[in-house]
């Protein structure tokens, strides 16, 4: 198809177009590729899908409908995903504190921290926008430091420049305290560290690994044996489970849970960081967690503004709480803190 420059607009409306002849019997993405030439196809083919255009008045979800000559296209544009990654939405947040300096937030499972693709405008970053128009004019929203999506729990927001600058230069410098709360299978130590460099997997670039390649990054995790339990197993050999709790001294993308795999301890529920450890048996309560039980339980700092010490701690959400009480571990509202002891 060879489109002349003979297209006629509809009320001198740029998203307004009549089908010219030689578009007779062509696919409408493919008709709407030529008439809107700064647009990729596949953003087209969305708009499609998502009702945005109208062939004759009608509108149309099916980018393979073939077009006739003469006919009214009627287009109305959509954001690029990348222009709806920093737009407000409304989302319930679980504020745990909040000053005219730092905001601390308990994320919950299944919320995404950073827009990207797939998650443009349904992250951490959206809603901290709608309850806090403010941020704006901070860089990420004010936002320091990630969780996994499906980890739960604190993370602190800096709602100035200067606090943001001031808790970025504490988490360098390894003076935050982020603890953890873990389920793992397997018998962990008293108290230990892992400190192996983690790098992005060579064989699946959805996963990280321990590794010394060119890429790699140090990092340390802390860790102290809170409790243990065993239940039964395949045979005579029971499944032993421990609740751990870890702190970072760095914070590096999926560190607890690859550096948990590495030892040989990986987290109950884990889907991308499994280990070793075998099928569990029909009825095992480990098999009720579809998510890695991981909690960011406590989380210290110095306040950017007033230099004092604070903290906070929060229990972990209810799927991770079944658990553990079918563990026979807790209580889980109390700020056990093995660190101190």
């Amino acid at each position: 198809m060879d489109y002349n420059e003979e297209i006629t607009i509809i009320e001198d409306n740029a998203n307004n177009f009549i089908a010219p002849d030689d578009a007779m019997g062509e696919r409408l993405d493919k008709v709407l590729a030529q008439l809107m030439p700064g647009v990729s196809r596949t953003r087209l083919q969305l708009w499609i899908e998502n009702e945005a255009v109208k062939v004759n008045g009608q509108v149309t979800t099916k980018v393979r409908q073939k077009v006739s000559a003469g006919d009214e296209i009627e287009v109305v544009a959509q954001p690029s995903p990348e222009e709806l990654a920093f737009s407000p939405v409304e989302m319930d947040l679980d504020i745990v504190y909040e000053d005219d300096t730092i905001i601390v937030v308990n994320k919950p499972v299944g919320l995404v921290v950073h827009p990207a693709a797939g998650h443009w405008d349904d992250t951490l970053l959206n809603g901290l926008l709608f309850r806090f128009p403010e941020l704006k004019n901070i860089p990420r929203a004010g936002i320091v430091h990630r969780l996994d999506r499906d980890t739960s729990g604190l993370m602190v927001v800096a709602k100035t420049l200067e606090a943001q600058t001031d808790l970025v230069r504490q988490l360098q410098a390894r003076t935050v305290k982020r603890e953890y709360w873990a389920i793992v299978r397997g018998q962990a130590p008293d108290a230990g560290y892992v400190e192996e460099p983690i790098m992005r997997d060579p064989r699946n670039p959805m996963r990280f690994a321990v590794g010394n390649g060119p890429r790699a990054k140090d990092a340390k995790t802390h860790v102290r044996l809170v409790d243990v339990t065993y239940l039964p197993g395949a045979g005579q050999t029971p499944i032993t489970v421990s609740w751990i709790a870890c702190r970072l001294d760095t914070g590096r993308t999926h560190q607890i849970r690859v550096h948990m795999e590495w030892a040989n301890l990986p987290l109950v529920g884990e889907q991308t960081y499994k280990g070793k450890g075998g099928k569990l048996p029909e009825g095992c309560p480990l098999n009720d967690m579809t998510r890695q039980a991981l909690h960011a339980s406590r989380l210290g700092l110095v306040h950017p503004k007033t230099k004092e010490e604070v903290s906070w701690f929060v229990e972990p959400p209810q799927d991770m709480i079944d658990l553990m009480d079918n563990l026979g571990f807790g209580p889980v509202d109390e700020p056990v803190d093995v660190f101190e002891k």
